[in-house]
């Protein structure tokens, strides 16, 4: 039987963070079948002082992002990589 990771997901203190701008929290999630990078900032309400966490959620393959055009270059280079030696005097 496997585990069914849909609608869970993991947060943890930001290690990295170097500027107030960073999130506070980093983790991942899964909403039905799709996982998700999870971003968290700490905050106070201004009303009473309470603190909560503000969340952003960015799908981990975000659709229509196409790779940097060198690397697709890389990519469709021949499977012979010495095809360039085929005039070589030797």
């Amino acid at each position: 039987m496997s585990y069914d990771n849909n609608m869970t997901g993991i947060i943890s203190k930001n290690e990295r963070k170097t500027d107030d701008k960073h999130p506070d929290i980093k983790g991942q999630c899964e909403i039905d079948g799709v996982e998700y990078w999870v971003d968290g900032w700490a905050k106070q309400r201004r009303s009473d002082g309470n603190k909560f966490y503000s969340l952003r959620f960015k799908p981990k393959q975000q659709a229509g992002i196409q790779p940097h055009p060198a690397s697709a270059k890389a990519q469709a280079k021949p499977a012979d990589a010495f095809s360039d030696f085929d005039d070589a005097p030797f």
